[in-house]
């Protein structure tokens, strides 16, 4: 009997530090790069991002689903479940390929904005994508706030950099089209591939700072991750070199310099965010919340 009473104690009190330490979380920066693989991470010259996985946790193991292609695994990771449930099975899916298992008032399966949404009404989001497609994934009934920068790095770096600065959305989903665009251009794995990634790193240390002006850093949970790796000029296949993508965490109560070695996927991404903003994750959703990346 004493034995159980202790384990309830204890349990009461981890559940109200994890409550307030999510309770401090108001904001969410997530960045993805398009063809940001895991593999070139510890061989590119990228202090910000080096500097982030210090003062954070991280995952250079996460996988994506198959194909390891752009639309599939950004709506992967935005509704927390694989192509066989949100039904975008390609490349360049515009709709589902396969009627998505469960729909919002829109047609499309439930996201990350429609948890966070259902939690707190009052929620505020913006997706600034630099390629056309990610368009066709974001409920716009829902996110009040979509640029399509039409392919220009620069355009959309500006334009996030003005919304996290003027609006400070509860939740913010910037999208990067390198350097997947050198990948298929040169190669992937090639010094001009790495000669991109210094302009990647220079693009994540202007968002934090726009964070840091914002006046929002210590109640922000900044994230960076990729949809895919690539293999010579592609990707697509079911090499490491294509299927495994980071996940690097910074934020109040992530633990500092913590390598984590529990498997994640990319449709956890979604759920992990969600629970960090103190919201509930759809229940037609596959991906689980990665808690360790919480104190």
């Amino acid at each position: 009997m004493k034995k159980n009473l202790i384990f309830l104690i204890a349990l009461f009190f981890a559940q109200t530090i994890s409550q307030a330490q999510t309770g401090k979380i108001k904001h969410v920066v997530l960045v993805g790069f398009d063809g940001l693989g895991a593999y070139a991470i510890p061989k590119a010259e990228m202090p910000t991002l080096e500097q982030m996985m210090k003062d954070g946790s991280y995952s250079l193991h996460v996988r994506t689903v198959l194909p390891s292609s752009s639309a599939v695994n950004w709506a992967s990771m935005l509704m927390g479940a694989g192509p066989t449930m949100h039904g975008f099975t390609e490349w360049g899916s515009k709709t589902p390929e396969i009627p998505a298992i469960k729909t919002t008032k829109t047609g499309l399966f439930p996201s990350i904005f429609n948890a966070v949404a259902s939690k707190n009404p009052k929620a505020t989001f913006a997706v600034i994508h630099s390629w056309p497609g990610i368009g066709y994934l974001i409920d716009k009934n829902i996110v009040q706030q979509v640029y399509n920068m039409e392919d220009n790095e620069d355009k959309t770096l500006e334009k996030a950099i003005e919304v996290i600065k003027r609006d400070k959305p509860t939740l913010t989903f910037v999208h990067f089209d390198q350097p997947d665009g050198v990948g298929h251009n040169i190669g992937h794995n090639t010094p001009e591939y790495y000669a991109e990634l210094k302009n990647v790193d220079r693009r994540i240390a202007q968002l934090q700072q726009a964070v840091k002006e914002a006046g929002i850093e210590k109640e922000t949970i900044f994230v960076i991750s990729a949809d895919h790796g690539g293999i010579d000029k592609g990707h697509g296949g079911k090499s490491l070199a294509e299927v495994e993508i980071p996940f690097i965490m910074t934020g109040p109560g992530v633990p500092k310099g913590q390598q984590v070695n529990q498997p994640m996927l990319i449709y956890d991404i979604a759920p992990t965010l969600t629970w960090l903003l103190g919201a509930e994750q759809d229940e037609a959703w596959r991906g689980k919340p990665i808690k360790v990346f919480q104190k």
